[in-house]
């Protein structure tokens, strides 16, 4: 089901989707077991998409991308979105939604660096 929701269509051939899509999956399980509202499972899911948003398209560094999740999580970004200051987390769910963002994204931030803007190619596949 997040295969159709990312739109992905190159699951089979895309390492970046590939890693993404178990990114976001293992993401979302993270936040069922934490038991967060609908409305919180939302919020959290933006912040995943938020900081690798930052790092894919933004091309910010690591401190940078920091600076904007505080900012995200004390509702201080402007989003256009009303839902963001009605997510209501916790103190503690807070300190767990960092703790899951430093050990699953930002103590890999080199790799996530070189999965979205390193130079690869292709390789030639043949008989041989």
């Amino acid at each position: 089901k997040m295969e159709e929701f990312l739109n992905f269509t190159q699951l089979k051939t895309s390492l970046e989707e590939a890693i993404l899509l178990d990114y976001y999956t293992a993401g979302f399980w993270w936040a069922k077991e934490m038991n967060f509202s609908l409305i919180q499972l939302s919020g959290f899911m933006d912040l995943l998409n938020f900081a690798l948003e930052n790092l894919r398209d933004k091309h910010m560094t690591l401190g940078d991308n920091l600076k904007e999740l505080e900012r995200a999580m004390a509702g201080i970004r402007e989003t256009g979105s009303e839902e963001r200051d009605n997510l209501n987390f916790s103190i503690e769910q807070a300190k767990a939604i960092i703790d899951f963002l430093v050990t699953s994204l930002f103590k890999h931030y080199k790799v996530y660096e070189y999965l979205f803007h390193g130079r690869r190619e292709e390789p030639v596949i043949s008989n041989e």
